[in-house]
Formats: C-alpha cells, structure tokens, sequence
C-alpha cells in the first residue's frame, strides 16, 4: 500500500486528524488488492451486515438499506477508516512519484563511527596484526639477504683466498654475505679442502651460481626472518556522520483579503512540504510566521486556523525569520527553508525595497513562495511576479501558484524539483 498507487490520495489526506509523526490518508479511496470500499458503505463483495447468505443469494449485489431508496443522495456521512503512513514512507513514495533524488546535506557531526580497516599503525591489539603486510616485508628481507651458500663455500676452497679476500670477492659481488658468515663457514672446512681449485677464476669457470628464485622452488624457506618494526596493525578509518538537520520556516499570510478559499489552499501545500522534509532529515523543526502588516511567531494550530484581519506587509515576517534564523538555527549547522504563501498582495513598494533584500541576507537551501489566489490573479496581487523576476537566475528561489486544490501536486513538484536540481 504506498502513495504511487493513486496520486489523488496527496490531494485528499486528512490534514486535521494527521499528527507531526504520521500522515492520515482515507482507506476509502486507496485501492486495495481484491477489494473496493464502497464511498456509500452499500456493501459488496466481502462486505455485508454479518448475516449470513442464504442459499442460492446473489453474492456481489449490494442489498437495500433502509431509507435508501433509488434517487435519493444520503444527507449523512459515513464512518471510515485511515492508513497512516509515517514521513519517511511518505518521502520516500513522493520521490518515487515526481521522480526526486533529493539528498539532503548533512551540516552537524552527530557520531564518528568506525569504516573498513583501511589504515595502518605502528601499535595496536594482536587482533588487528596485519600479518600479511608483515609476512611480505619479512619475505623481501629474506630475498634481499639471501645468497647461494654453496657457491660461496666453493670461493673459500681457492688456494691461497682467506675469510679476507673472500669477503672483498663477494663485495665486489654485490652478494649480501656478513664477514661473521665467511669467518664461520672457513672454520667449518677441513684443511684438506681449502686448495681444491688453483684461482679464483676456475672456480668461476667450474662452478655456477643459482639464483634465488630457483633455489626457492627447489628447497623452499626455512624460515622468513620477522622484525618488530616490521610489525603494522590495522585500524578502522573513522568516519563522521552527519545529522541531517533541518529548519522550516512557513510564513503565512493572515491579511484581511485572505479568506477561507485562500487559507485552504496554503494548508493543502504546506502541510505535505512539512512531511517530505520531515521524512527526508534526520531532526526537523518548524517555525510558523503569520503576518498582516506585523508579524508574529505561533504554533502550528494558530499558523493553520487564524482568522484574517489587517493589511499587508511580507517583510515584516522576513524580517522576524532572519532574527530567529541567527539566534536559534545558524547556517553552518542547520538547513534551512523558508516557505511563504499568501495572495500576493502586498503594500506598495514592500516586496521591492525590503522582501527582495532580506530573502537575499537569509542565507537558505531553498526560499519559496505559493501564490494563492482561486479566482486568479488581483490587480494588485504581485509579489510573486516581483519575486520571480528579481530572482530569475537564482536557483534557490521558486514561485509556484495554486488557484485550486489540483494545483497542489504541481506546486509540490516545483517547489523539491528545484531544490533536487540545487543538490
């Protein structure tokens, strides 16, 4: 059961009975596998008033209630049920449907936790020994100090070379031979065979040197020769995860010219852009600014249900989102949003001279603004043609406009598309 099955479900959520943690969505007009609730409650497949049929019944047709009768609407609205849906879910079906790949940015180190075992120290628990590492560099001391034992021994049966020649013979080599060795291995031979060749270069020309690699194959290693600091441990790479913190600020116009058609149509897009950035950040607060000609901070039920009053002036309320913004919510540590909807009518001159400025001294991932005006657009309704003409190349600001409820979605979608294509 997910939102992409029917997008008018974004249209017909239960805004009054949703909580900051869920989102209420009418069963009766989610369509379920196998099964259809009737919106008239008359009955059907699988439903019925618990009797049970009698034989040969039809099963299917809805049966007469009382005071139904052919014609007649019912002047009573039903019970239903709701599914409730928490905002990630929400955030995640949104995504999927308008074709969104936000990811928001995480601004405030919340944990370091511990990644592969990708580096490296001189200290360490034998667990993370990494013996590999030391095996390797045990093994290239092994090949850079090996030698042909036996060819060496056949330079020490030279007639007349002692340890000392021996050993400039093998310097001049470059053969990786100790004078302790030479010294060791001349003591071991009998007299009888310290004369066995006549010079040095008949034994040369007598006796071939192996190379390592092919002893190796033939006898093996005895031992690999390991050193202390040879030894390396691994250790995790540390990893800072970032909370996702986020700040929405909606700024609501209460003005007297905002009547019910109006404050409806704010409601119906600003209570699903909560949803989505709630499901989408780790931490979501909200601050809800209404104004007239002054603006005020209040909770989300006065934001939604104030009634209208006053004129008009949006820069005061842009004015009270930059004062809290700097004290409570900096910009390196949250993002911010701050989404404003009203009818676009506002006091001469206030969206030039004060709205434009303060929109650009707030720092935000995103600034909106919803026009909404169900009849279409009043002669003096033009904050948000100003808006979107003084912000035509920016990339963070968006107008949307909403005359109608089915406006909504499309609203939606412009408004996160615009922050997806920032990202």
């Amino acid at each position: 059961m997910g939102l992409q099955d029917d997008l008018e479900r974004y249209r017909e959520v239960d805004l009054g009975g949703s909580r900051p943690d869920s989102v209420r969505i009418p069963i009766k007009i989610v369509d379920l596998p196998g099964f259809e609730y009737d919106q008239r409650d008359q009955g059907g497949v699988g439903q019925g008033d618990g009797d049970t049929p009698e034989p040969g019944q039809p099963v299917g047709e809805p049966q007469p209630q009382p005071g139904d009768e052919e014609g007649d609407p019912g002047e009573e609205g039903g019970e239903h049920e709701y599914y409730e849906m928490d905002p990630e879910e929400f955030a995640q079906e949104l995504d999927e449907r308008l074709g969104l790949d936000l990811e928001p940015k995480g601004k405030q180190v919340a944990e370091e936790v511990e990644g592969e075992y990708t580096d490296i120290t001189n200290t360490g628990p034998d667990s993370t020994l990494d013996f590999e590492r030391l095996f390797k560099q045990g093994l290239k001391r092994k090949l850079a100090m090996d030698f042909d034992e036996e060819y060496v021994r056949e330079a020490l049966r030279v007639d007349g070379m002692g340890p000392q020649a021996v050993f400039e013979w093998v310097r001049a080599n470059h053969l990786p031979v100790s004078r302790a060795w030479i010294d060791d291995a001349y003591a071991s031979l009998p007299a009888a065979e310290r004369t066995r060749w006549t010079s040095i270069e008949a034994m040369e020309a007598n006796v071939e040197e192996t190379d390592t690699a092919t002893r190796i194959r033939r006898e093996g290693i005895d031992h690999v020769p390991f050193r202390r600091e040879d030894e390396r441990y691994r250790y995790p790479e540390i990893i800072e995860e970032y909370e996702k913190n986020v700040v929405v600020v909606n700024i609501r116009d209460v003005s007297g010219s905002m009547r019910e058609g109006k404050r409806e149509l704010v409601e119906r897009t600003f209570t699903p852009l909560d949803w989505y950035l709630t499901g989408k950040y780790d931490h979501a607060e909200f601050v809800y600014i209404a104004h007239d000609a002054d603006a005020w901070r209040v909770d989300r039920d006065e934001f939604f249900g104030i009634r209208s009053g006053g004129g008009t002036k949006i820069s005061s309320a842009y004015e009270l989102a930059k004062e809290v913004l700097e004290e409570e919510y900096p910009w390196s540590d949250w993002n911010r949003y701050v989404f404003a909807a009203g009818d676009s009518e506002n006091s001469s001159n206030d969206t030039e001279e004060r709205v434009v400025p303060l929109m650009e001294e707030i720092p935000a991932n995103l600034h909106a603004y919803v026009e909404t005006q169900p009849s279409g657009n009043a002669i003096n309704a033009t904050h948000a043609e100003e808006i979107e003409r003084s912000f035509a190349d920016a990339g963070d600001v968006v107008v949307a406009y909403v005359s109608s409820p089915d406006d909504v979605v499309d609203a939606i979608d412009r408004v996160l598309s615009t922050e997806d294509d920032d990202e």
